[in-house]
């Protein structure tokens, strides 16, 4: 996990705290563990961005380093300017964690004033104004090298690592929706306008593949061998666990073809009537295996 760092600037405001605010971060990113990449702080005044053209030169520089980067920490050690941070971050196309320094009692004066705390208002302001996505946390204010802000990084890791995910998702979709279940109905067009891809399979095709599947097949027996290992499989007919096994099968055949992040698939009632399994095991092991998988369509579900 990488993240680019970019730090305010503002008119009056003791700019000498950005270079500071810069060693800070750095080391706290490093810290947790985290990667990060930061433009040459003597190409803007302090190294932080407070005009316009800042901004551009900023967001020239993260376009020249785009897929480097899972997210954008937007430092602010003093009160930000707000167009030079929207002009940077605009285009930005990933997760952005604005953070803000705390004033410190008996350090007010004009060389240690940071203002910060409503400098964060207002720059969250403009970006809502912008429609921008961006990421706070509490605290409001948060010194970068403390352990409230460790968390916050953490918490923003997660945060990147699930929107950067859900970009060009791949949604499986076997079987088409049960009458008897009008709760799990979808809109795929909204899905797609998010950047959710939809495959469909319909579920007479999977009947087909688990059909033409041979009983000693080397990875359906490896498939069943794996779900007896699972859990237990000491009441289930030989029969019906091998059927189990071949429909585990090709289930990943379809997860790997289309390279599926989260299916859904139809389990009532033809897989009981026909097949003679309940396909519930299978979901359950998907899902241990990090693959989201939900039942009776139930795309929604597999998304949230």
């Amino acid at each position: 996990m990488t993240f680019a760092l970019c730090f305010c600037n503002r008119g009056f405001m003791p700019g000498e705290l950005i270079y500071g605010a810069r060693e800070d971060m750095i080391k706290a990113v490093t810290d947790a563990g985290f990667d990060y990449i930061a433009m040459d702080a003597e190409l803007t005044r302090y190294g932080g961005v407070e005009t316009r053209d800042e901004g551009r030169l900023y967001a020239k520089w993260l376009k020249e380093h785009e897929g480097q980067y899972d997210g954008v920490i937007f430092s602010m050690p003093i009160f930000a300017d707000e167009n030079g941070a929207i002009t940077a971050l605009q285009d930005a196309g990933v997760p952005i964690l604005m953070q803000a320094y705390p004033d410190e009692i008996g350090k007010m004066d004009f060389k240690h004033r940071r203002d910060a705390y409503c400098g964060k208002f207002s720059v969250t302001d403009v970006f809502c104004q912008y429609n921008v996505p961006f990421t706070v946390m509490k605290p409001h204010v948060v010194h970068p090298l403390s352990p409230a802000f460790a968390q916050n990084l953490r918490d923003f890791a997660a945060i990147c690592r699930v929107v950067n995910g859900m970009k060009r998702f791949n949604l499986g979709c076997i079987g088409a929706r049960t009458t008897a279940f009008k709760t799990v109905r979808f809109d795929e067009i909204a899905m797609q306008k998010h950047g959710i891809n939809v495959e469909s399979f319909d579920l007479s095709e999977l009947f087909e593949k688990v059909k033409g599947k041979a009983d000693d097949d080397a990875v359906v027996l490896a498939k069943l061998d794996r779900l007896k290992n699972y859990t237990d499989f000491s009441h289930v007919p030989a029969a019906n666990a091998l059927t189990l096994a071949k429909v585990s099968v090709v289930i990943d055949e379809y997860i790997d073809e289309y390279h599926l992040d989260a299916l859904a698939l139809r389990c009532w009632n033809e897989m009981e009537t026909y097949l003679r399994v309940c396909p519930c095991v299978l979901l359950s092991e998907l899902n241990d295996r990090g693959i989201v998988a939900s039942c009776e369509i139930d795309m929604c579900s597999a998304i949230t």
